[in-house]
């Protein structure tokens, strides 16, 4: 057998491409300063406990199932088969939602701008290139997901310390008086807590490595970890920068990084934010690849178990790679894409990233309560990982991620107001939802009615 190449330094790379998402500073920062309140509040309320959680759970099940058989373990094939849905469904709708930024921002770069059909078939190329890199192991396609990774952290560092040079030089864009710190409670700002927490989701996604790793057991808390709080730096560096020399009203929150870089440096076009844009649109590349592994290896254990349909199962014979689900990501990535032109919103990117926001945000409610269900129910297996706490942190750890993530979704697909511009956003988004909700169940229904076959545990860690 070959020797496992999936080296510690790599684990932490991948980690921060799953995680970081270097355009998630400027959405953020359109909240105003109150972002820095939202930034610490739930790196602390959220992502830490939700990090310390992954690590457990991820070194303790070593399978390839991830957070779809740790629900199932906890509470059964119907919540295992809804969560696998929620996760794997979110995927395509993202990629298409990534696909439809590359035109824009191709003439954000250079002026010119594609026409429908070139439109189309540069969006249906980033789709297919993602789907087949998903074909190949990921030690074989780290240098993909270290790369990104690299380039996510410099993009970050570069917006961050541009934006405080040029609070400096010209003076801060937004005054920061104590008030102006404080947490804003108005419904276009808590909107956007809901995409805060999307953009520190892909924890469980590193486990899904452990085949390739070199020792798991020890790889994947420490990548978690450390991984965890390089992203809590960079986020809170990086929306800073933003912060202090961007005026908040002139935030973008569709090509807000490269419009961001735009203000700052104060040209539209040029080498560096030609640079930049570049880079970026090789980051979605990464982003993509990393999660593919995670969620085509979570469908496709989830399908072998009967809780999705057997087309998620099939798999390359020499590599073993998932490939079935891979390709249905692409196909529906595809259809959306091409069905988008026709579509009465053209609000493309908002359409299709609310909706895989709130389906993926879905898929982990069940994962914190089922962390201490396992600890009542399998009480006598060895964790290589263990959150330290007595009932009452631990039951505090569970509830708040709870919370935030139920109120993020209702406030991402609920219309709060009778505004035309709340209702034309917010209906297609929670008749989406409705869609995705039955036919998860509809799933989940003949999921429960099939003849069982589990699969196997691995004995990769």
């Amino acid at each position: 057998m070959a020797k496992k190449k999936f080296r510690m330094f790599d684990a932490i790379l991948s980690v921060i491409c799953v995680v970081f998402v270097a355009e998630a500073a400027a959405p953020a920062a359109a909240i105003g300063n109150s972002q820095f309140f939202w930034w610490i509040f739930l790196i602390i309320t959220f992502l830490l406990p939700y990090g310390l959680i992954a690590a457990e759970l991820g070194t303790t099940y070593n399978d390839d199932g991830g957070l779809y058989d740790w629900v199932r373990r906890a509470y059964g094939e119907k919540w295992g088969s809804r969560v696998a849905w929620y996760y794997w469904v979110n995927y395509p709708l993202w990629m298409a939602s990534l696909a439809v930024i590359f035109p824009p921002t191709i003439k954000l770069l250079t002026g010119y701008e594609l026409g429908t059909l070139p439109s189309m078939l540069v969006e249906l190329a980033f789709i297919w290139i993602v789907v087949l890199i998903g074909f190949s192991r990921i030690s074989e396609s780290k240098w993909i997901l270290n790369v990104s990774a690299i380039i996510k952290v410099f993009l970050a560092l570069c917006l961050g310390g541009l934006g405080i040079y040029v609070a400096v030089t010209r003076g801060v864009a937004n005054p920061f008086t104590p008030q102006s710190m404080l947490p804003s409670f108005d419904l276009n700002s808590l909107s956007f807590i809901s995409v805060i927490l999307f953009n520190f989701m892909g924890f469980e996604v590193i486990t899904s490595f452990a085949s390739d790793m070199e020792n798991p057991k020890s790889q994947i808390p420490k990548a978690i970890i450390a991984g965890g709080i390089t992203i809590a730096i960079i986020y809170l560096f990086s929306s800073f920068g933003i912060g202090v020399a961007i005026p908040t009203d002139k935030i973008s929150t569709a090509n807000g990084l490269i419009n961001a870089f735009q203000l700052l440096l104060g040209q539209s076009t040029g080498g560096f934010v030609t640079v930049v844009g570049i880079l970026f649109l090789i980051t979605l590349f990464g982003n993509m690849a990393s999660w593919s592994y995670g969620v085509n290896y979570v469908a496709s254990y989830a399908a072998k178990n009967g809780s999705l349909p057997a087309i998620y199962a099939h798999e390359n014979e020499k590599t073993g790679m998932p490939t079935g689900s891979a390709v249905l990501n692409g196909v529906v990535a595809s259809v959306l894409v091409i069905a988008a032109p026709f579509l009465p919103s053209q609000d493309l990117f908002w359409s299709f990233f609310g909706l895989n926001v709130v389906t993926l945000l879905m898929s982990y409610i069940p994962v914190f309560p089922a962390f201490l269900k396992l600890r009542q129910v399998d009480p006598d297996r060895e964790r290589p990982f263990r959150v330290s706490g007595g009932k009452a942190k631990l039951t505090l750890m569970v509830v708040l991620p709870m919370i935030l993530l139920i109120i993020s979704i209702i406030l991402s697909c609920v219309p709060l107001s009778n505004s035309p511009d709340e209702l034309a956003k917010k209906i297609p988004l929670t008749v989406g939802v409705i869609i995705a909700v039955i036919l998860g169940e509809i799933i989940s229904y003949r999921a429960s009615k099939r003849p069982k076959h589990p699969v196997e545990e691995t004995t990769s860690l």
